[in-house]
C-alpha cells in the first residue's frame, strides 16, 4: 500500500527544472534524481545521479531526449546509496544504455544482491510516510557486473570538477557530490529541505531544512558529522534529494542552524536507532 502510494504520487507530478546550465533536476514528488551536463556538449558528456522510483524510468528517457537528443546516453549512473527510491530505475535504465553504475565501496553489497537495508522504522514520527514506511521496499537489488565502486581518489566519473564525499549516517556508504568552482552540492540524503516523515509537507513541498529522513537512517551520530562536514564546505547552493534547492543566505542560515543544533532538529525522540543514553 505505501509503496504503491508512493509511486503514484511520482507518476501524477513527474517535472523538471533547470537549477543551473548543466544541472537539471528531475522531481518526483517524493524524491529527486539529476541529470549533470551541459546540453551542446560532446555526446556522451553528461550523467545521471541517482534513478528515482522503479516508475520513473520512462520520465527520465523522455528528458533525456528532450535535453541532448535521441539516443543519447550518459557517461555513467552515479548513485548517492542504495535505497529503493534512488535505485527504482537503475536496472532498466543501465540495461538499455549499457553503462557503469557508480557509488560508494560500502554501498556495494546493498546493489549487488548481497546485504539487505533494515525494515524502516515507523515509530520515528506520527507523519504519515513514516507510518507507511515498513511497507516501502529495503531488500537489496543486484545490478552485477555494472556496480563499479567509486575512485579513491574522490573524483567523480563523467563529472569533471566534482569530488564525491562519503556522508555516511543515512546510510553506510552514502555520498554528496561538491563542485568546489561553485560551491554546488548535490546532497542526496545527507539532509533534507523539507519534512520526509510528513505527507502532507512531502506534498506541499514546504520548506524546513531538515536531517536526513528519519525512518531510514541508521547512525545519527555519524549523519550528525556528515551534516557539519557539508556545512563546513560553505555550499552556495544545495539540491536535495528529498525538497527543493537551497541557496544563498537563506541556506548558509538554515545550515548553520541544522548543524548547531542537529540533536533537537534532526534526531528523533525515539527509534530502533536512537541513542538517548
Amino acid at each position: 500500500m505505501g509503496n504503491k502510494l508512493v509511486e503514484g504520487l511520482s507518476a501524477l507530478s513527474s517535472s523538471s527544472q533547470e537549477v543551473t546550465p548543466d544541472i537539471l533536476i528531475l522531481q518526483f514528488t517524493i524524491v529527486t534524481a539529476c541529470i549533470v551536463g551541459e546540453p551542446g556538449t560532446e555526446a556522451g558528456q553528461w550523467v545521471l545521479v541517482d534513478t528515482g522510483l522503479e516508475n520513473s524510468a520512462d520520465f527520465i528517457l523522455q528528458s533525456v531526449e528532450k535535453r541532448f537528443g535521441k539516443d543519447s546516453r550518459p557517461q555513467a549512473v552515479i548513485l548517492t546509496h542504495g535505497h529503493f527510491d534512488h535505485v527504482g530505475s537503475v536496472i532498466k535504465l543501465a540495461n538499455q544504455w549499457d553503462i557503469p553504475v557508480f557509488a560508494h565501496e560500502l554501498e556495494m553489497p546493498y546493489i549487488t544482491g548481497k546485504k539487505d537495508y533494515p525494515v524502516a522504522d515507523p515509530t520515528v514520527s506520527s507523519g504519515m510516510v513514516a507510518k507507511m514506511s515498513p511497507s516501502f521496499p529495503h531488500t537489496s537489488i543486484n545490478i552485477g557486473y555494472r556496480a563499479v565502486a567509486l575512485p579513491p581518489d574522490g573524483s567523480v566519473p563523467g563529472m569533471p570538477g566534482w569530488k564525491w564525499l562519503h556522508t555516511p549516517g543515512h546510510t553506510e556508504g552514502h555520498v554528496s557530490l561538491f563542485r568546489e568552482k561553485d560551491r554546488v552540492l548535490l546532497a542526496g540524503d545527507a539532509f533534507t529541505t523539507v519534512k520526509q516523515e510528513s505527507l502532507a509537507s512531502v506534498i506541499t513541498q514546504s520548506e524546513k531544512i531538515s536531517g536526513p529522513p528519519a525512518y531510514l537512517t541508521t547512525d545519527w551520530k555519524a549523519a550528525e558529522d556528515s551534516v557539519k562536514h557539508l556545512r563546513d564546505l560553505k555550499p552556495s547552493l544545495v539540491i536535495p534529494s528529498h525538497g527543493q534547492p537551497m541557496k544563498g543566505e537563506e541556506l548558509t542560515r538554515h545550515l548553520d542552524m541544522l548543524a548547531n543544533h542537529f540533536d533537537q532538529l534532526a534526531v528523533p525522540d525515539q527509534g530502533r536507532f536512537v541513542d538517548r543514553q
